[in-house]
C-alpha cells in the first residue's frame, strides 16, 4: 500500500508530504496505481519549481519513499501559487484514494 502524510502549519499551509511503500495493484511496469499517484506527486513538485522557483528539499528512498519539504516562502503570493499547486496535487491523491482506496492511503494531519 502507498502511504501518503500531509504535515501543515499552524495556519493550514502544506509544509511537507511524505509517500511510501508500494500499491501493488499490479505487477511493477503495469501498476496504475503507482504510477498515478508517482506522476501526481512528481508533477506538483515539477510545477512548484517551475512555475514558482521555489526549491523544495527532496529525498528519496527504497520502497517508493518520497519527502518533500517546502521552504518558508515570504512573498504571499508565491506562497499562494505553492499551495494551490500542493493543494492540487493533494486532490488528485484523493481522486485516487476514492477508487483505489485498498491501495492507498493519504493522512493529512489537519482533517478532522
Amino acid at each position: 500500500m502507498i502511504h501518503v502524510e500531509v504535515e501543515r502549519t499552524d495556519d493550514g499551509k502544506i509544509a511537507s508530504f511524505t509517500m511510501s511503500g508500494h500499491a501493488q495493484f499490479a505487477k511493477r511496469g503495469q501498476d496504475i496505481v503507482c504510477a498515478g499517484a508517482s506522476a501526481v506527486s512528481f508533477g506538483a513538485i515539477n510545477a512548484v519549481m517551475a512555475l514558482t522557483n521555489v526549491k523544495p528539499r527532496i529525498t528519496q528512498g527504497e520502497s517508493g519513499y518520497l519527502r518533500c519539504e517546502l521552504p518558508s516562502v515570504e512573498d504571499a503570493q508565491t506562497s499562494e501559487r505553492v499551495q494551490l499547486l500542493l493543494e492540487a496535487m493533494l486532490v488528485s491523491l484523493q481522486t485516487i484514494e476514492k477508487e483505489y482506496g485498498k491501495y492507498i492511503r493519504i493522512a493529512d494531519k489537519s482533517r478532522r
